[in-house]
């Protein structure tokens, strides 16, 4: 399965990025393989739409679903609309996000999990 997983980094060992919509890397995972790609995020700092840009760019890569710390409305209403999964609670490295959605761990959600906004700089 293809994953997207926000991280700090652009590898597997990077620390698993609790936002969404501005997190500093997409990690596009295949979680049987473990071979990945790593994206910079180019709506980090963009001033409003983040969530609802960055889950396009997610959307783009084809991915069945999403592991991060927290999803803000604008994001979730964009992914769903997709049907793209979200999981959150994800936490540890990008490594330990594959595995926690493997054990069945994370939080599947269709809500958001904070206001918006979240992660501002």
């Amino acid at each position: 399965m293809k994953l997207c997983i926000t991280a700090t980094g652009e590898n597997l060992e990077a620390a698993v990025d609790p936002r969404f919509g501005r997190c500093q890397y997409f990690i596009f995972v295949d979680s049987d393989t473990l071979e990945f790609k790593a994206v910079k995020n180019p709506n980090i700092d963009t001033r409003g739409g983040a969530g609802i840009q960055s889950g396009q760019l997610v959307a783009a890569e084809k991915v069945e679903a999403v592991l991060t710390g927290n999803v803000g409305p604008n994001a979730s209403e964009t992914l769903n609309a997709l049907g793209i999964k979200v999981f959150v609670g994800a936490s540890g490295t990008v490594r330990d996000a594959v595995r926690q959605y493997k054990e069945g761990s994370l939080k599947q959600t269709t809500d958001p999990s904070v206001q918006s906004h979240f992660g501002n700089k």
